[in-house]
């Protein structure tokens, strides 16, 4: 977590990464903005990205509903969201879309007594926590899940994302697949009617929400909750199993994904198979254009994301991402040559 620290989760309250290459000629500057979920690993790639080739990413940590809007309005180089667009948006638009990383979403408590995993929760009776229908730490659906537990006769303090946001798209997918009346009262999007519960900017806003509120929970992206020493609670999956957030739990959920014949890698890796898998496992992912106005822009992100790619997993496994693996990226590269610039030629050709 020495790295996160390093890379600056709080600077991301701020909500940019800008990592320009001051002093260092005819260095590039590459602008995206999106999902704040995979902020930590964009601002440790980016700083090792910088030093070596001199180029900077200015990337601004705004949530996937708001990179969706700024790459559609062709403000930026690239957009983020942790929420894949459908093959009929893309195309729409002009865009494509890759995955850059994976890893999971985690509902996280504040209950004084109750340690990290310390608590189970199944999907049921978390969708009914966020229908407002569950109040009660001490309710009998989660004693019964809990008979050991030392539950507080208090009243639960629901706390949600405020901003468009591609991890409330994740934990809402989930609680869809596992709860018709969240799927008919809610259902999923990046920007939700929450039936109960205050809002908060950010998964830093909910981190630090569910930290300074007893008797509280939300949901973050699994870096946020161990960067703030937050308590997660353990899930019961799709097989009946209990699994707590882990590389190995997320990776499982990842393992049947069939990236290859799924159109823009849209892939949703929420309540998968599989006795290991975390339920509320996700990818993120890039949108570009596919006939961008700068070329040159463009291509300067692709070098820094084949860059990623190849020299970047020991950084994301270290805050807990999950590299893609590396048939998925050969299959991303190649979806790089509908990149094409003023005389249709692919303007990405390898490192």
């Amino acid at each position: 977590m020495n790295i996160i620290r390093k890379a600056g989760i709080g600077a991301a309250i701020a909500g940019v990464i800008a990592l320009v290459a001051a002093g260092v000629s005819n260095a590039a500057n590459i602008a995206g903005a999106g999902a704040t979920f995979p902020y930590p690993i964009y601002a440790k790639w980016a700083e090792a990205y910088k030093q070596e080739t001199g180029d900077g990413l200015n990337y601004q940590s705004i949530g996937s509903g708001g990179g969706i809007k700024q790459i559609q309005a062709k403000t930026v180089t690239f957009g983020a969201s942790d929420m894949p667009l459908k093959a009929e948006d893309l195309e729409k638009s002009g865009l494509i879309q890759f995955p850059m990383v994976m890893g999971g979403v985690v509902p996280v408590v504040n209950i004084e007594g109750i340690e990290p995993g310390g608590i189970v929760l199944s999907g049921d009776v978390l969708a009914k926590i966020f229908l407002g229908e569950i109040t009660q730490w001490d309710d009998p659906a989660i004693k019964q899940l809990n008979p050991n537990a030392n539950l507080p006769s208090s009243a639960i303090a629901v706390v949600h994302r405020s901003d468009g946001s591609g991890t409330t798209f994740i934990f809402a997918d989930y609680l869809s697949k596992v709860s018709e009346d969240w799927k008919s009262k809610v259902g999923a999007a990046t920007s939700l009617e929450w039936p109960v519960g205050i809002g908060a900017k950010g998964n830093e806003g909910v981190a630090n929400n569910v930290k300074q509120t007893a008797g509280s929970i939300g949901y973050v992206e699994y870096a946020y909750a161990k960067q703030n020493k937050l308590t997660h609670a353990n899930l019961i999956n799709a097989e009946g199993k209990t699994v707590s957030p882990t590389m190995e739990s997320f990776q499982a959920a990842a393992a049947n994904a069939d990236w290859a014949n799924t159109p823009g890698f849209a892939v949703i890796l929420t309540n998968e198979p599989g006795a290991e898998s975390w339920p509320i496992s996700g990818a993120t992912f890039i949108l570009m254009h596919k006939k961008p106005e700068k070329p040159e822009d463009s291509l300067t992100a692709l070098k820094f994301f084949a860059w990623a790619y190849k020299n970047g997993d020991e950084a994301a496994a270290n805050l807990d991402y999950v590299p893609m693996p590396d048939e998925v990226v050969a299959l991303v590269e190649e979806s790089w040559k509908q990149i094409t610039g003023p005389d249709g030629q692919p303007i990405f050709k390898g490192m």
